[in-house]
């Protein structure tokens, strides 16, 4: 077993240690206004930029609400042209199956269309997946 950890120090395994140092965090959360129809990103607080969103119809609107993003999926329907794009990220929104994801509609985007998921154009919607951590807050408002 020493030679199995000493050789793992020996190829960088491990990170290194400063004892004394602050670790720094990021902290990163969402917020998507249903009135303007705009997720904007945040880390450490600090907006980072917003992007324009379909959101739900009014027969199926998209709950409001503080969430958290459950899971994260690429081509979630085994594609980027299906009805989900290029993109998912699952919410912890009880009761339904919810999330953020693209679209192969982008004229869609900036209306109340969806069935309470929030959509956004691939190419955002892959600017955005990478920056987001699993378990980041949403918060999601009527204004």
């Amino acid at each position: 077993m020493r030679f199995i950890l000493a050789g793992a120090k020996i190829n960088n395994f491990f990170p290194p240690h400063h004892p004394g140092k602050e670790a720094k965090v990021m902290i990163v959360h969402l917020t998507v206004s249903l009135k303007k129809k705009l997720l904007t990103l945040y880390k450490n607080n600090q907006k980072i930029k917003s992007w324009p969103v379909a959101v739900g119809a009014p027969s199926t609107p998209t709950p409001t609400g503080i969430y958290r993003i459950k899971n994260k999926i690429s081509n979630p329907g085994g594609s980027p042209y299906g009805v989900l794009g290029s993109r998912w990220m699952g919410l912890t929104i009880p009761g339904g199956n919810y999330g953020i994801h693209g679209t192969n509609n982008p004229a869609s985007i900036g209306r109340e269309v969806s069935r309470g998921c929030i959509r956004m154009l691939n190419k955002d919607i892959e600017e955005l997946f990478p920056q987001v951590p699993l378990w980041s807050r949403v918060i999601i408002t009527k204004d």
